[in-house]
């Protein structure tokens, strides 16, 4: 054995999106850059200092950059919040106070720098006036892309990714994903996370393999190893040999063939051999996936996230901004029904461009987000409003509430909606008086009164990634639970058919747009159950319909009725395995 050569080695983590990659492996860092902390001796002073300032120079160089390239792609406007990031490199008193800071101490450069930058970070998040806390997010953008520049680590981005790479990161959060590089990611790997974590979901969006929860993972790797992910047995092979390369390339192969049969069964209609129409519908991030909608055949957006327009901004968006892309999704998906739900920031997915928004909770998820901060932020939440209401002349648009959690916050919700109406019929501008408005379902206080709340909704859809989440009390990002996230729980079955039942006696229709929808294995037992749409990403739809297609709505009947028969999560899930297993055959 040539000890020059890497050995193989295989680690085993979560099956989170299906696929295979072989390429090599890009580090993603994230925002927090572990910095080393030494004496400098003091004949290297000298040179520290210019280390310093050449750090400095080369960050100031990429951010002049990026501004140019915004400026060219979006536009003068969209490329002044750069201003304030060159700003921060020419703030003598960070820059004056980290040399002496040096000067004082000796230690590296590095440990001065993050020391003054953290002081002034934390000072500006605790300033009341909401420009003067704005600056804080500035200074640490720009402070975290000088620390990788003098500790030689690669530029902290996804969304400029130098050639076609396998993404290695601890997690990739809602943020780093929203402007992720799509066309360049081979694979996704992360060492926390489960199934239903948010990389997950844009893996699948993109439909690129991921494993998750595979532990140290990016510690033991570098930039440029080379890696085979296998993302149906949850498999991440460094250094492949040959015969693991050529065993791999035969499996692929019969992937690829069994993907053709998909995506030829793509264009027939989704319906069972006993004659019912499925309705297969999209979820969507930004404006770009309008473009997967109609590939891959969608029957409209179940779910457009508007979240992802907030993210990576500096500031709220307007009105006007948000109707523009509003507008779009609606005609781009026209004839049929775009479902746009209202902002869900907070949780994992806060605004990192306006921190003061979002103060620190111990428990984000159950905390200040969705409806919640809406309700409570309501000139931003009437923004929105209004410009979905304007993008509805353009198209067959319905609003959701995210997060509702009783009838009276529907209520508040609508009070809200009924006042944007008003000031629309004031300015004279066109909408539909007459939009659907509906709320998802995501929190077991919703299930259990979901007939109070039918009185006022015209649709229900079941978010069953957070549903699943607080039924079980399992936080689906911890990896040391994350096993415990079971979507066919006895509890949880339970209660789709209790929302399903109740809806319908009604006469309010459900869908499913949380992960479960996208599982072939699972989205037989969901339309057995009675949910009357599944939403999921486009990619996915072809793999569902071809499921939908080979069986009869009558036998998906009889196997949600013995799944709510049985006890254990672990039988449900065989049984709805043996069920697909039945049905479709991949070789």
């Amino acid at each position: 054995m040539d000890p020059l050569v890497p050995q193989e080695t295989v680690v085993q983590g979560i099956a989170a999106s299906q696929g295979i990659a072989y390429g090599q492996i890009f580090v993603y860092i994230q925002s927090d850059v572990e910095v080393p902390s030494y004496q400098v001796d003091a004949d290297k002073r000298k040179s520290e200092i210019s280390r310093f300032d050449q750090a400095l120079l080369v960050t100031r160089q990429q951010i002049a950059k990026i501004q140019a390239e915004v400026e060219k792609n979006l536009g003068a406007e969209e490329a002044l919040i750069f201003d304030a990031h060159l700003l921060v490199l020419e703030d003598q008193a960070l820059i004056g106070e980290t040399i002496r800071e040096f000067e004082a101490t000796g230690r590296n450069i590095e440990t001065c720098f993050n020391k003054i930058s953290s002081r002034y970070i934390q000072a500006f998040a605790e300033i009341d006036d909401e420009y003067l806390r704005e600056r804080a997010g500035d200074i640490r953008d720009v402070a975290q892309r000088v620390l990788q520049n003098l500790l030689g680590q690669a530029e902290n981005s996804l969304n400029r990714l130098a050639d076609k790479r396998i993404v290695a990161a601890n997690d990739i959060s809602p943020s780093d994903s929203a402007s992720i590089d799509r066309s360049a990611a081979l694979a996704i790997v992360t060492d926390t996370g489960s199934k239903t974590s948010h990389a997950v979901i844009v893996a699948r969006s993109m439909k690129v393999p991921a494993v998750v929860g595979v532990r140290d993972f990016t510690s033991r790797v570098k930039n440029g190893d080379w890696a085979l992910v296998d993302g149906y047995e949850g498999l991440v092979i460094l250094n492949p040999s040959e015969a693991t390369l050529f065993r791999y390339g035969k499996i692929q192969e019969r992937k690829k063939t069994f993907e053709t049969r998909l995506l030829g069964a793509n264009d027939q209609p989704a319906v069972t051999l006993d004659g019912v129409a499925v309705a297969l519908m999209a979820n969507i991030e930004k404006v770009d996936e309008v473009a997967l909608v109609r590939d891959y055949r969608a029957e409209g957006v179940g779910l457009y996230r508007t979240e992802f327009l907030y993210l990576n901004s500096q500031r709220v968006p307007t009105e006007q901004e948000q109707f523009v892309a509003y507008k779009a999704v609606a005609e781009g998906v026209a004839p049929h029904p775009v479902v746009i739900r209202t902002l869900d920031l907070g949780g994992d997915k806060p605004m990192t461009g306006n921190p003061g928004l979002f103060p620190k909770e111990s428990n984000p998820f159950m905390g200040f987000r969705a409806i919640r901060f809406c309700l409570e932020h309501q000139d931003i939440f009437k923004d929105q409003l209004r410009a979905i209401l304007l993008a509805s002349a353009h198209g067959k648009v319905r609003i959701m509430y995210p997060m509702i959690s009783g009838q009276e916050e529907l209520a508040r919700a609508n009070t809200v909606l009924g006042e944007c109406m008003a000031e629309l019929k004031t300015r004279g501008q066109a909408f539909d008086e007459n939009i659907e408005v509906g709320a998802m379902i995501e929190i077991p206080s919703a299930a259990v009164t979901v007939d109070l709340l039918a009185r006022d909704c015209a649709f229900f859809s079941i978010g069953t990634n957070d549903l699943i989440q607080y039924l079980l009390a399992i936080d689906r990002g911890n990896e040391r639970i994350a096993h415990l996230y079971e979507p066919t729980h006895p509890a949880v079955l339970r209660t789709l058919k209790h929302v399903v039942d109740e809806a319908h006696k009604r006469n309010v229709p459900v869908s499913v747009c949380g992960e479960m929808a996208g599982d072939p294995v699972l989205a037989p037992l969901l339309l057995g159950l009675g949910v009357d749409a599944l939403s999921m990403s486009p990619t996915w739809i072809p793999t569902v319909k071809y499921i939908v297609r080979a069986m009869t709505m009558a036998d998906a009947r009889a196997l949600a009725a013995a799944a709510l028969a049985l006890s254990s999560p672990k039988e449900i899930y065989a049984r709805c395995e043996e069920f697909y297993r039945t049905r479709v055959t991949v070789e």
